[in-house]
């Protein structure tokens, strides 16, 4: 046996050159980009008569800056430098030959949800994109890293990246998902108990059975966190729930051809006896719906649990960095969230804007209604998301509960548009960070949690068990 991981295997194969600085010079299969940090390394190529390698390689879309609001999506944007982003994005893509999403396309949204939606992620890939959140690829079996600006420009100008290989942590995960838990409580609970620096250094391999038995939606919520655990990577072998998945995607081959990529794909898992740096086990039988209290991702609670005293936490630096969050977030250590007000629902992003996660939402909101004093968004992570949430007539039950049905785009995320909160407003978010300030004004507050507990804040006007929202 060779008792490698599927990490070994993709980097074997892609592995270009020992470089002298120790690191390896690394082929990038999947080069996705966006309209906030690519500008800059298009001007280097041009600085240095340098030309795009790999076109055909690349696929570009617009999201972080864009309007989700219809009506405001009309050109030219009323934010300037947003007007501006979007203009150096279409006119580099145009003179690179690259492939665009734009506004005007079915199939503009989230670099993250669109890759996979197309059919672009694959097993055994790596994938590189101007954005941290790049782990989320690797739910197929692949290898997706996050690169700067500079990185940017190596990928258009080369296909490859200069990168060093991490160590490899399995994240064995046991039991079953009860009712009204989900990926996102998974991956949570993970970053919880390995922090948030946890992973410096690792990539992280989820598997055990309560990873197998999600779907390719909850996959690729859980990897795309890994970044908030410290990981510079996360992914799960790919099975039969992932060439399902695959099968008739725009961009997967279909017939023989689709059978051989199969074949190939079922040697790349890691070996019975593959040899990891670090196993670590989460137990799924009794996890409750987690929910962040803090202002970071690894501040988490279930939603019945209190929130910790800071005197209880031996080391010095956690300790003071929950003192500055319950003085933030106002919480109160000993008490837990239930009960905790929130003036903002935010569904939608990177980790929680799929079909799915709408569906398991408006499961809660059907002939239900938002509180009178929230102000609930509901942004699909896609135009596609979109198109199929209509088809079903989920954003009827959104619309007729009282959130706002948006276009595709990262939103209140970010907060790099118009979807930002308020000074000392508290945001109920499917997202995937909780900084000061990430979701606009650096008073408010933001509390992670699934897109079924957004919902049940939403309609509640704080936050609630959904497990009794569902019994």
């Amino acid at each position: 046996m060779s008792e490698r991981t599927l990490y070994d295997k993709v980097w074997a194969r892609h592995k270009v050159a020992d470089l002298p600085t120790g690191e390896d010079q690394l082929f990038i299969g999947l080069h996705l980009m966006h309209e906030v940090t690519s500008p800059q390394a298009f001007a280097m190529l041009r600085e240095r008569g340098l030309e795009v390698a790999f076109p055909d390689r690349t696929f570009a879309t617009t999201d972080h800056i864009v309007p989700t609001e219809p009506k405001a999506r009309e050109r030219p944007l009323a934010d300037e430098q947003a007007e501006t982003m979007l203009q150096a994005l279409e006119t580099n893509v145009e003179s690179n030959d690259i492939t665009f999403y734009g506004l005007d396309s079915e199939y503009q949204g989230i670099t993250h949800v669109i890759a996979p939606e197309l059919g672009l992620s694959q097993p055994g890939m790596t994938v590189a994109c101007g954005d941290s959140h790049t782990a989320t690829h690797g739910a197929f079996g692949s290898i997706g890293i996050g690169i700067g600006t500079s990185q940017i420009r190596d990928v258009l100008a080369t296909g490859c990246v200069a990168t060093e290989k991490q160590r490899v942590r399995r994240v064995e995960v046991t039991g079953e998902l009860g009712a009204g838990v989900y990926a996102k409580d998974i991956i949570l609970q993970i970053i919880r108990t390995l922090g948030v620096d946890g992973g410096v250094g690792h990539v992280y391999e989820y598997g055990g059975p309560a990873i197998e038995a999600l779907d390719m939606e909850g996959r690729l919520a859980v990897c795309n966190m890994s970044i908030e655990g410290g990981a510079r990577a996360g992914y799960v072998n790919p099975d039969a729930t992932t060439y399902d998945y695959l099968a008739g995607r725009p961009f997967v081959p279909g017939g023989d051809a689709f059978d051989a990529l199969v074949e190939d794909w079922e040697t790349l898992r890691s070996d019975t006896d593959a040899v990891y740096d670090d196993t670590v086990t989460v137990e799924a039988d009794d996890l409750a719906p987690q929910v962040t209290w803090g202002i970071n991702p690894g501040q988490v609670v279930a939603v019945d649990e209190p929130v910790p005293a800071p005197a209880d936490i031996t080391d010095p630096t956690a300790r003071t960095a929950a003192e500055k969050a319950i003085d933030h977030m106002d919480v109160t250590p000993g008490e837990p969230m239930l009960g905790y007000p929130v003036d903002v629902a935010f569904l939608g992003t990177c980790t929680n804007g799929r079909l799915s996660d709408f569906r398991e939402a408006a499961a809660i909101l059907e002939g239900a209604s938002v509180a009178p004093d929230v102000w609930a968004v509901a942004v699909p992570g896609s135009e596609q998301v979109r198109a199929a949430c209509e088809a079903e007539g989920i954003d009827e039950v959104f619309l007729d509960a009282g959130f706002e049905w948006r276009q595709a785009g990262c939103s209140m995320c970010i907060a790099m548009n118009q979807d930002a909160l308020g000074p000392g407003e508290v945001c109920a978010s499917s997202s995937n960070r909780n900084f000061i300030g990430r979701q606009g004004d650096k008073a408010g507050r933001t509390v992670l949690m699934s897109p079924a507990m957004v919902a049940a804040a939403a309609v509640a006007g704080e936050i609630v068990d959904v497990r009794e929202v569902t019994t």
